[in-house]
């Protein structure tokens, strides 16, 4: 009875163990200790928080695509992604909502799973908006006729706790069971820290379309670093954030506290962007990484251990959106499982126990 999908290092809750996973009707039933295993590792299936696109598909412009999307996924070692949607009018907004709640295109065919929609804006600063169209930004109150929740399919939504009704739009949110993430946000410390206690608990990109740092303005990245309960996301591709920052963030929030995301947009894939995707006034405007690349460059730049930075792509993104049966390999578990080679590299994908990369 059952079946094996990965053999090697195993990474599981309590420690890497050398053997092999079995699985049985999608789910882990066992982590049997063997002792001569290929040198690879055998992770979690990978989890997304904040993708807006890939080859060509953009989630807002055409939210009946993200099948395509997931099909495409396993490739990189994801198995389970947030579907990114970032300031738009509410027809688009509406669309993709309504994508959301009917399960997506071609859903029960082996893919990533997308587990709902992250609504990255539109209650977002102006003055710290990067790349969103400045005429679709809104307030709080433009927004409250309409239906954020996981039953209609949005699971986290990005906001700027400084703004106009912010926090009492996160108290409503938070209560619903979405995840608010605070970002693109020019808050200052006393601001910020207002929107955690309002119910906020994750950070949208850390570093990025935020205040920035100073010593006697220290903002949304200074109550990132003192804090020790919120989440951050971090796109680390080595043009979003120096590997000093990268360093900084993996010293103060550690494994359990750090969360990788690509940001990837649908040009990633079309053709090589060694700058970076940019608009024509040359902000950045997403990323062109994947998360098996993301996960290296964390590793380089700070020397992490794989089990640790591990992590930040599969138990602690579950975490943050309170997933008990996802991003571990533990009994009982999804059978969502990545192996990577000695060098990190991707070389098989399994979603519920079904290998599809």
């Amino acid at each position: 009875m059952g079946h094996v999908i990965g053999q090697g290092r195993v990474i599981t809750p309590d420690g890497v163990v050398s053997g092999e996973v079995w699985t049985d009707a999608g789910r882990i039933i066992e982590v049997r200790p063997v002792d001569d295993v290929p040198e690879q590792w055998v992770c979690p299936g990978f989890i997304d928080l904040q993708i807006n696109g890939t080859h060509g598909i953009d989630v807002g412009a055409a939210p009946e695509r993200v099948g395509e999307m997931a099909e495409r996924l396993p490739g990189e070692g994801t198995t389970a992604f947030l579907p990114t949607v970032i300031t738009c009018d509410e027809p688009r907004r509406s669309r993709a909502i309504t994508a959301a709640a009917g399960g997506w295109s071609g859903a029960g065919t082996p893919r990533a799973e997308p587990l709902g929609l992250h609504l990255e804006g539109p209650v977002i600063s102006s003055v710290r908006r990067g790349a969103h169209p400045a005429r679709h930004l809104a307030g709080a109150a433009s927004v409250a006729g309409e239906d954020w929740s996981p039953d209609s399919g949005v699971v986290m939504v990005t906001l700027a706790p400084e703004l106009p009704g912010a926090l009492e739009l996160i108290a409503e949110l938070t209560s619903a069971g979405v995840v608010v993430a605070l970002g693109h946000t020019d808050a200052t410390a006393e601001e910020f820290q207002a929107g955690l206690d309002a119910g906020a608990t994750h950070v949208t990109h850390l570093f990025n379309a935020m205040r920035p740092f100073g010593h006697r303005d220290p903002g949304p990245i200074g109550v990132v670093l003192a804090d020790d309960t919120v989440t951050a996301g971090l796109i680390c591709d080595g043009l979003h954030v120096d590997p000093v920052a990268v360093r900084m963030a993996w010293r103060a929030l550690g494994a359990d506290r750090l969360t990788l995301v690509t940001d990837a947009v649908a040009a990633r894939g079309t053709r090589p962007h060694r700058d970076g995707i940019r608009t024509a006034e040359g902000v950045l405007a997403g990323s062109a990484i994947t998360l098996d690349v993301a996960l290296r460059n964390l590793i380089a730049a700070t020397g992490a251990r794989v089990a640790e930075a591990v992590a930040t792509v599969t138990s602690t993104p579950a975490r943050v959106l309170g997933l008990n049966d996802r991003g571990v390999i533990t009994p009982g578990a999804r059978a969502d499982v990545t192996v990577l080679d000695r060098e990190l590299r991707v070389l098989e994908t399994h979603v519920a126990g079904v290998r599809i990369g």
